[in-house]
């Protein structure tokens, strides 16, 4: 039962640095790096986020080293 409660904890951690960068991604141009690929034509706009996939899974990578620890 200890161990169900550690996964609630980590989730809600989760949700709020989720809901954390959805609100400040704005702010911090992220989806707007150098390096993120958008193709704009007259019907159509593909977007491919290459740098901002980067940055996260980087960030994520370190939160999940630190609360592993």
């Amino acid at each position: 039962m200890e161990n169900f409660g550690r996964i609630f904890i980590y989730f809600g951690c989760f949700l709020i640095l989720f809901g954390l960068v959805l609100t400040l991604g704005g702010r911090i141009n992220l989806g707007k790096l150098p390096g993120d690929i958008i193709i704009r034509r007259e019907n159509f706009v593909f977007y491919f986020p290459i740098m901002t996939g980067i940055v996260i899974s980087i960030v994520l990578s370190a939160l999940m080293y630190i609360f592993r620890r």
